[in-house]
């Protein structure tokens, strides 16, 4: 019955990346900046550190999920979001197996994450001729504050979430 609360957390993050632009201060929003929120990617890797173990794969199941979910919502593409986020995803769940569950770990995982998600999603775009924008625009004005603005969410959910999902999960 606990690891329904996920799915539902997932959902309602889907929903707030919705309003999320709306968040952000005026100067941010005029500007070149383009901020993207990846809080379901970032609940996801949370998932994948402190719900499932070496022999489940909710967060894979749940990036397959809500990835495409989020395709159907936000996007025009279908495919590109659940793409990026299960194979981050999956790349992740491997490396966890290796190194220890802490805010340390948890912090490079979701930097590195972000990193691969962002640049996954952004050469599925240039692949399908959608932008048209060279790396180091892209780089500089959406990678970079993209992956900011989110570890910065990742400092605000780390601690709520940390010990109810290690707690769902039956590890502690």
């Amino acid at each position: 019955m606990r690891r329904i609360f996920a799915p539902l957390i997932l959902f309602l993050l889907i929903v707030l990346e919705g309003v999320s632009q709306e968040l952000l201060p005026e100067m941010i929003v005029s500007s070149q900046t383009l901020i993207i929120s990846h809080w379901v990617f970032i609940f996801l890797v949370l998932v994948a550190i402190f719900l499932d173990d070496e022999n489940s794969f909710y967060a894979i199941i749940f990036a397959i999920i809500f990835g495409l979910l989020k395709d159907i919502v936000y996007t025009e593409f279908l495919g590109i979001y659940m793409i990026a986020y299960t194979i981050t995803i999956f790349i992740v769940h491997q490396f966890i197996k290796i190194f220890q569950a802490n805010f340390f770990m948890t912090l490079i995982f979701t930097m590195i994450g972000l990193f691969i998600v962002d640049n996954i999603i952004y050469l599925m775009y240039i692949a399908v001729g959608h932008i048209t924008l060279p790396w180091s625009d892209y780089s500089l004005y959406r990678l970079l504050p993209t992956i900011l603005a989110n570890i910065i969410f990742l400092i605000i959910i780390y601690p709520i979430f940390k010990n109810r999902l290690s707690s769902w999960s039956g590890k502690e």
